[in-house]
């Protein structure tokens, strides 16, 4: 027998039964008459007010049961916890359940009153959520010592390449010699980090198989393998050539391809397994990590960024791709010589593609006239965009002071 709400969604319920929904007077459990109003006070024009108001009113034991169960739907969940329907009395059940959404949360703390504000700082849950808390560190409600201590919670341990970055760039110190703004094409790599990458991934390689390349959102198939340029495959020198420059470096014989026609980077790239495109990742050159980074298999995406010779351009260029696996996106701020770059920072929190919870914890490093632009930048979330107002209003009010 199809349920009640299935029949609403349908249209198939008739009128009188329609009012009888939206005043929560149907005889079914309580768990499935919140269901019903919420999806009426969200998307029927003509009960949705009465299911509003019936919502609003809702025994408070069924509301606290259905804002502690996991499995409540999102639907109801979100409902609930939205600042324009939030019940005082439920919030701290719904700051708790693990089903309420990250996201929700931050918009609830991007709106919240100074009573919510202290029911949110006593939730342990919303201590390990750092997109929450920096939500709330820009709330004028918040009170200095409160902000100091969601700054101190927020603060990752020392580490050698932890995931801080410094609120202020400069302050950091020097970039490590590993990472230079040239390329250092001709400097050989070091086989070592080679196959201690290989050695620490060899569980992840082992379970991707013979995967082969493909590249995230498709950019090859847009481009077509024409755009990336052609390489002509070297021979062997001859013998002659050999006697006529004996002091020369002979080149290392490449492997030419099985028809004898040129080969680009790409059908390079194609014709490798997991590990020899880790291999490539780590000892290419500018080209092949501009093309691995956006590899399907991440174990060969994230070999991209342990690159000795990868610049800082790269980097910035990786912060703001879209088409790049999220595990690519979560890992540049693990490594302290990338959060050092301000620009990388910067394109990180620019780009839709970033998770939410790392971009709002990136927010704090970015300057007043970044915010102002990022704020008005219409391809990040809302939430970020209305953040961003938020802490460009603060940063200028604070300059007004000075």
């Amino acid at each position: 027998m199809a349920r009640v709400i299935d029949q609403i969604r349908a249209s198939k319920l008739p009128s009188n039964m329609m009012q009888f929904a939206a005043r929560g007077a149907l005889q079914l459990p309580a768990a499935e008459n919140i269901e019903i109003l919420v999806y009426l006070a969200r998307h029927n024009k003509v009960f949705g007010e009465l299911a509003r108001m019936t919502l609003a009113g809702w025994d408070e034991k069924a509301s606290l049961a259905a804002a502690a169960d996991t499995e409540t739907s999102h639907e109801v969940l979100d409902y609930l916890v939205s600042p324009d329907n939030l019940r005082p009395k439920l919030l701290a059940t719904l700051l708790e359940n693990p089903s309420v959404s990250e996201g929700q949360l931050v918009k609830l703390a991007l709106s919240a009153t100074r009573e919510s504000i202290e029911v949110m700082l006593k939730s342990t849950r919303l201590r390990s959520l750092s997109g929450v808390t920096a939500a709330l560190r820009s709330s004028p409600y918040l009170k200095s010592e409160e902000a100091e201590e969601l700054a101190r919670r927020s603060e990752p341990p020392p580490a050698d390449d932890g995931p801080p970055v410094a609120d202020d760039v400069e302050a950091a110190g020097e970039m490590p010699d590993s990472v230079t703004t040239s390329d250092a094409e001709g400097e050989d790599p070091d086989d070592e980090v080679v196959a201690a990458y290989i050695n620490d991934h060899l569980h992840d390689i082992v379970a991707e198989g013979e995967k082969p390349f493909q590249a995230i959102g498709g950019i090859v198939e847009l481009l077509g393998a024409n755009y990336f340029p052609v390489h002509e495959v070297a021979e062997a020198p001859s013998p002659a050539a050999a006697v006529a420059a004996p002091s020369a470096k002979p080149a290392a014989p490449k492997k030419p391809h099985a028809d004898g026609k040129r080969e680009n980077a790409l059908q390079k790239i194609s014709h490798l397994d997991v590990k020899g495109r880790i291999q490539l990742a780590l000892k290419g050159n500018k080209e092949e990590r501009s093309l691995l980074i956006r590899d399907g298999t991440k174990v060969v995406a994230l070999a991209v960024l342990e690159g000795p010779k990868l610049s800082d351009g790269e980097v910035e260029k990786f912060a703001s791709q879209k088409n790049v696996l999220e595990a690519v996106l979560r890992q540049i701020p693990l490594k302290r010589r990338f959060m050092k770059n301000y620009k990388v920072v910067r394109n990180l929190v620019a780009n839709p593609r970033t998770p939410l919870d790392l971009g709002l914890g990136l927010m704090k490093n970015l300057l007043t006239a970044d915010l102002k632009n990022l704020s008005g930048n219409k391809e990040v979330s809302e939430t970020i965009r209305k953040l961003a107002i938020k802490m460009f209003k603060q940063k200028l009010d604070q300059a007004g002071k000075k």
